[in-house]
C-alpha cells in the first residue's frame, strides 16, 4: 500500500505512512500518550485541542468507537497517528470503527509508522511543531508548514472549547451499566446533603461533572470567562475548576477570578489546568515541560500521607515547587517520574488542586478520593457557617 500520509516535525524529521480517517492537512504540537486503552476519550478530550497525539501502544482501534464514552461533544485532537490501525473492530459496545469515526469528524490520521522513533525523539528534544497531512503534498512542504505553524506558549486554547453559556449538569455519573459488575451505575447519594458546586470549565471532561454529581454534589456549568462576582451571585457552596489546553500563563482573566474567591473563602477544588490556574492565582508561575505528562500509568506520592496512586494525566506545563511554597502553598503530591508538582493546598484556606485527572477517563481510578475530600471539606465549611 502507498505511504500517501506524511508526519513532518519541525526539526526537519519525516515519517511516511499509510493514511486513514480525513483527507486533511494540519499542523499542532506532536505529542505522546502511553495509554494503552482510551482512545475515544483522547479523541475526545478538549486539553487536546490543537494537538498531534501519537499513541505509544502499537495496536489501536480494535474495540471501536462507541457512543457513550466521548469526553465531549466532539473531537479535539488535531490528528492521530498510530503504529497499527485494527482492520476489525470487535466490541460489543462499538457503532463505528476507528477509521468511520476520524472521516466523520474530518481528522486526519496516520499508520504504519515508527512510533518508538517519535516518542524518543520527543523524549530527548521536547516537544515540536508538527504537520500532517493525508493529502498529497511533498515532504519539504510539510516540513514547512510545521515550522511555520503557531505553537503554544501564550496561546489561550480554553476560548475555543469553554462552553458559551451556564448550564446545569444533569447527566447521569456513568454513561452505561452492566449489572453485577464494577461497571454498575452509580447513582447520586440519597443519605447526604446534596451541595451546588460552581465548576469552571476550561475545557472539561464530561467524566468529570458524573463524578462531582455521583459525589454528593449539584453541579452548574460556568463559561472560563466568569467572573467572581457572577460566582459569588450565584452563592454555590463549592467551586470546581476544570482541565482545560493551552499555556496557564495566557488566562489572566481566570487567574483574577479565582484569586478574588480564594480570597472570598469558597472550597475550591481544581484539576490539571485547574490546578495551574490556582498557582497563577497566588502568585506562583508555571513552565513548560519538556515534552509532558500524558497517559493512564502516572505515578504520584503523596508527601503527607506516604500513599503513591497511579494517575492519569495530561498537560504540558508544572508549577514549581518553590514559587508555591512562596506564595503560601503546601506541596503535597509529587510525580514519582521527574519529582514535579502533583498536589498542592493553600494554607489556611479551603482550597487543594492535584495535577492529574481523578475522574480516570480514561485512566486507573486510585484517586477516587479526591471527591470526598472536596465533599467533606464543602460539609465542613457549611457547617462552621452556620
Amino acid at each position: 500500500m502507498a505511504l500517501n500520509a506524511v508526519l513532518a516535525l519541525e526539526d526537519g524529521s519525516v515519517f511516511r505512512g499509510r493514511a486513514f480517517g480525513a483527507s486533511k492537512t494540519v499542523t499542532g504540537e506532536a505529542v505522546f500518550n502511553t495509554s494503552m486503552t482510551g482512545y475515544q476519550e483522547i479523541l475526545t478530550d478538549p486539553s487536546y485541542f490543537g494537538q498531534v497525539v501519537t499513541m505509544t501502544f502499537p495496536h489501536i482501534g480494535n474495540y471501536g468507537v462507541n457512543q457513550e464514552d466521548s469526553e465531549s461533544d466532539k473531537t479535539h485532537c488535531a490528528g492521530f497517528v498510530v503504529r497499527e490501525l485494527s482492520p476489525i473492530v470487535s466490541n460489543w459496545r462499538a457503532t463505528l470503527s476507528l477509521d468511520a469515526y476520524l472521516k466523520k469528524h474530518d481528522i486526519p490520521g496516520i499508520e504504519g509508522i515508527d512510533t518508538r522513533a517519535i516518542t524518543k525523539k520527543l523524549r530527548v528534544h521536547g516537544v515540536m511543531k508538527s504537520c500532517l497531512s493525508t493529502e498529497n503534498i511533498s515532504d519539504e512542504e510539510a516540513v514547512k508548514r510545521a515550522k511555520e505553524s503557531k505553537g503554544i506558549i501564550g496561546a489561550d486554547f480554553v476560548s475555543s472549547v469553554t462552553t458559551q453559556k451556564t448550564y446545569h449538569f444533569d447527566g447521569n455519573p456513568v454513561p452505561f451499566s452492566v449489572p453485577g459488575t464494577t461497571l454498575a451505575k452509580r447513582e447520586v447519594p440519597t443519605k447526604q446533603t446534596i451541595y451546588k458546586v460552581a465548576a469552571y470549565d476550561f475545557g472539561a471532561k464530561s467524566s468529570i461533572f458524573k463524578k462531582l454529581r455521583a459525589s454528593g454534589f449539584d453541579v452548574h456549568i460556568f463559561p472560563a470567562t466568569t467572573t467572581a462576582a457572577e460566582i459569588k451571585a450565584f452563592n454555590p457552596d463549592g467551586i470546581f475548576l476544570s482541565n482545560g489546553p493551552g499555556d496557564p500563563a495566557a488566562l489572566t482573566y481566570a487567574h483574577q477570578a479565582i484569586r478574588e474567591l480564594i480570597d472570598a473563602g469558597y472550597p475550591i477544588f481544581g484539576i490539571c489546568l485547574g490546578h495551574q490556574i490556582i498557582a497563577h492565582a497566588i502568585g506562583a508561575k508555571t513552565y513548560k515541560l519538556k515534552f509532558g505528562h500524558r497517559g493512564g500509568n502516572q505515578p504520584v506520592k503523596n508527601i503527607e500521607s506516604g500513599v503513591v496512586n497511579i494517575t492519569a494525566q495530561n498537560h504540558g506545563f508544572a508549577s514549581k515547587a518553590d514559587a508555591v511554597e512562596k506564595a503560601g502553598g503546601v506541596v503535597t503530591e509529587i510525580n514519582l517520574n521527574d519529582n514535579t508538582v502533583a498536589g498542592m493546598r493553600i494554607k489556611d484556606k479551603p482550597v487543594f488542586s492535584v495535577q492529574y485527572h481523578p475522574e480516570a477517563g480514561p485512566g486507573p481510578n486510585d484517586a477516587d478520593s479526591l471527591f470526598e475530600t472536596f465533599y467533606k471539606m464543602v460539609d465542613e465549611k457549611k457547617k462552621a457557617n452556620k
